[in-house]
């Protein structure tokens, strides 16, 4: 995918995702999200703490000194935690100042820098230009992990076909095949075959759906990310 799609995705998914926590009550904030064990201030919280993350992802790759997304998963972990517990003025406050400098960060990277490695949380090794795509997927998927209604139907089609591939480029267990807007995709053996909407599939295959609207045999999946 291109970096400027990846970019325009990533903006677009963060204005819809402030615009939708902005829509909650203080007291609707601290109710059960659609992620078990998390309220939606945990929701918000993750996603500002994800946009620190891939800052210093951006930092690695503009200065070449290994800068972690996290420095432990329990500092992770917690950070969110205590995120959580903000008043939701705070809270909401501290999306803002996130999002604002995972923006500036974008702005300032030299060309070169999008190309120069680092590595992921779980260890992978990608060119910093994924960093766009990466946040992408954090403010479109958890926009329907608020549990407010909001749904991958509501999401634009290339974006969902991009996830879709992403999914299962990165799917380990099951071999699988899916159809979806004129294209497949295949893992292992591919001995299990489904088709469906984009938006059906791609919630599917993130664990944000039993799949309903997905044809064909469904095989377990494991957790993804």
């Amino acid at each position: 995918m291109s970096r400027a799609w990846s970019e325009k995705w990533a903006r677009e998914g963060t204005a819809r995702f402030v615009a939708a926590v902005a829509g909650l009550t203080d007291d609707q904030l601290r109710e059960p999200s659609a992620l078990g064990g998390w309220s939606r201030a945990h929701v918000v919280a993750h996603v500002a703490r994800n946009a620190d993350a891939l800052v210093n992802l951006m930092q690695w790759a503009r200065t070449g000194v290994e800068t972690p997304m996290y420095a432990s998963p329990r500092q992770r972990d917690d950070d969110i935690d205590r995120g959580a517990e903000l008043p939701a003025a705070e809270l909401r406050a501290d999306l803002l100042r996130a999002d604002e400098r995972f923006a500036t960060r974008v702005a300032e990277m030299p060309p070169e820098a999008w190309r120069a490695e680092v590595r992921t949380r779980q260890g992978r090794r990608i060119p910093g230009a994924e960093v766009l795509w990466m946040r992408s997927r954090e403010v479109w998927v958890h926009q329907a992990d608020l549990g407010t209604g909001i749904t991958f139907a509501g999401f634009p089609e290339d974006f969902l076909v991009e996830l879709i591939g992403d999914v299962m480029g990165a799917l380990k267990g099951p071999g699988l095949r899916v159809e979806a807007a004129g294209r497949h995709w295949t893992t292992g053996a591919g001995t299990a075959s489904v088709s469906g909407p984009p938006a059906a599939v791609a919630a599917w295959l993130t664990g944000r759906s039993a799949g309903a609207d997905v044809e064909g045999e469904k095989p377990e999946l494991p957790d993804w990310l």
